[in-house]
């Protein structure tokens, strides 16, 4: 890096070439993350709960 204002000149021209989510993409994205969690977790939960009946019957048949 032999010049640091050329850095610094070609980062900000860099920045400005970004392209933002609008407010309605960040909502539907942040809605989409929120929907995911809510179909994982109970995915989850019920996988815990056939989880558990099977391992009760089968610890009761073994006794």
């Amino acid at each position: 890096m032999k010049n640091p204002i050329k850095f610094i000149q070609e980062v900000k021209q860099e920045a400005f070439k970004v392209s933002w989510p609008t407010g309605k993409e960040t909502v539907q994205g942040a809605l989409m993350v929120f929907a995911m969690a809510v179909v994982m977790s109970l995915f989850f939960l019920l996988l815990d709960q056939v989880l558990k009946f099977f391992l009760e019957l089968l610890l009761k048949a073994s006794l």
